[in-house]
């Protein structure tokens, strides 16, 4: 069974920082790519960062700067630090890895949540 279990949302102050991590279990596959998207209320599916095998980045507009992507040693871990955050950065996010068939899998989603 392929999880992927999300930790690390929750409330922050704006300004703070969360660090988000992703653990990916059951994929019996090498992992090409992982990142994360994000989705507020009555917002579209937006992407947050994407890391490949060959090690490029790619950024949603709004994050630039600010967000950091990484994956574990293990390569089955993929990290998200977010610094300077702004209600704005409100949403749920969704992790998700790419396997070498490639098949797509996503994490059930973690609410950070930016306020006062």
């Amino acid at each position: 069974q392929v999880q992927l279990v999300e930790s690390g949302g929750g409330l922050v102050q704006p300004g703070g920082s969360l660090r988000l991590s992703c653990q990916v279990s059951g994929v019996n596959w090498s992992i090409r790519a992982m990142g994360w998207y994000r989705q507020a209320p009555g917002k579209q599916r937006e992407l947050v960062a994407t890391l490949t095998k060959a090690g490029q980045t790619d950024y949603g507009d709004s994050v630039k700067g600010r967000f950091s992507i990484s994956r574990g040693n293990a390569g089955n871990i993929a990290n998200l630090q977010m610094n300077h955050l702004t209600a704005e950065d409100t949403a749920v996010y969704y992790c998700y890895v790419k396997d070498s068939y490639p098949n797509t899998f996503w994490g059930q989603g973690t609410q950070v949540t930016v306020s006062s």
